[in-house]
C-alpha cells in the first residue's frame, strides 16, 4: 500500500499566465501596471525638485532634457497611461464607496464613475487655466 501511494504525485495546477485567462484579470493587471508609470513619473518630478534645489543651472538643464524628442514621446505615453489609470480608478470607485441613495433609489455605478471623471477633468482644466 505504501509503495502505491509513494508513486502518486498530487495534482498541481499551473499558474502560468493566470491573468491571461480572463478579460477581467487582464484589465486588472493593466490597471496595476499603470501604477508603475505613475510612480516613474513621480520620480521624474522628484528629480526636477532635486535639480531645483541645486540651483538655476541644474533646473534649466532638467527642463532642457524634458524638451528632447524621447522625453516628449515618453510624456505622451505617460499621458495616455494616466488617462487609463484615471478611468480605471473611477471605475472601481462605486465598488469601494458606501451606497448612495437619491430619491429612495440606489445611484447607478455609471453615474458615480462619470461624475468622478467629469470632476477630475474640470478640476484639471481649472488648474491649467490658473497656471497658464
Amino acid at each position: 500500500m505504501s509503495t502505491q501511494t509513494d508513486k502518486r504525485r498530487p495534482y498541481v495546477r499551473s499558474v502560468d499566465g493566470w491573468w491571461k485567462r480572463d478579460p477581467y484579470y487582464m484589465r486588472y493587471m493593466a490597471m496595476e501596471a499603470t501604477s508603475v508609470l505613475v510612480a516613474a513619473y513621480a520620480v521624474i518630478l522628484l528629480v526636477g525638485l532635486a535639480r531645483l534645489s541645486q540651483g538655476e543651472a541644474a533646473y534649466n538643464g532638467w527642463l532642457e532634457a524634458l524638451k528632447s524628442g524621447p522625453s516628449i514621446a515618453l510624456h505622451a505615453v505617460i499621458l495616455v497611461v494616466f488617462l487609463y489609470h484615471l478611468w480605471s480608478w473611477f471605475k472601481v470607485m462605486p465598488k469601494t464607496m458606501p451606497m448612495i441613495f437619491v430619491d429612495g433609489k440606489k445611484l447607478p455605478p455609471e453615474t458615480i464613475t462619470y461624475t468622478g471623471v467629469t470632476l477630475a477633468v474640470v478640476v484639471n482644466v481649472i488648474v491649467l487655466i490658473i497656471l497658464v
